[in-house]
């Protein structure tokens, strides 16, 4: 039996241990491949000692703390590694922030935080696990946290 391996990569972000099936969801709020011509692997329902999990590989991209404040709310068991000359440099476990402010866009067309008053986005994080948030303005919780990220 052949198996086939992801290649390593030189410089850029792995992330790790996202929750089975959101590894699309992670590459949407990374704005890939709009964002990147870099090389992205993407691999989906590998088996672990732990279950099953998606891996996220970006070359030549080390995120930044919004970016990880993103991928929280959607994937919060993953891990972030950056890598340097193919090497694990630093290994971050995302943690859920317990106020979200500017990378979640309110659900309700009504709320202040969508009125072209110069107010960013507010949420309260209600739930770490499984992520729960409900806006400090109107007090909407959104069902998908995941379509709302901006």
């Amino acid at each position: 039996m052949k198996e086939l391996k992801v290649t390593p990569i030189k410089n850029g972000s792995v992330i790790d241990h996202i929750t089975p099936g959101m590894a699309l969801k992670v590459l949407h709020v990374l704005k890939i491949p709009r964002s990147t011509t870099s090389v992205v692997s993407v691999v989906m329902n590998v088996k672990s000692k732990h279950g099953p999990k998606d891996i996220v590989k970006v070359e030549n991209r080390e995120l930044d703390a919004s970016e990880v404040n993103k991928i929280a709310l959607i994937a919060p068991k993953a891990t972030i590694n950056i890598i340097r000359d193919y090497e694990v440099i630093a290994k971050h476990q995302v943690e859920i922030p317990d106020e979200i402010i500017g990378i979640v866009k309110c659900s309700n067309p009504t709320c202040v935080s969508n009125s072209k008053e110069p107010v960013k986005s507010h949420f309260i994080v209600t739930s770490k696990d499984p992520p729960v948030i409900k806006c400090y303005y109107c007090e909407r919780e959104p069902d998908d946290i995941s379509d709302i990220i901006i």
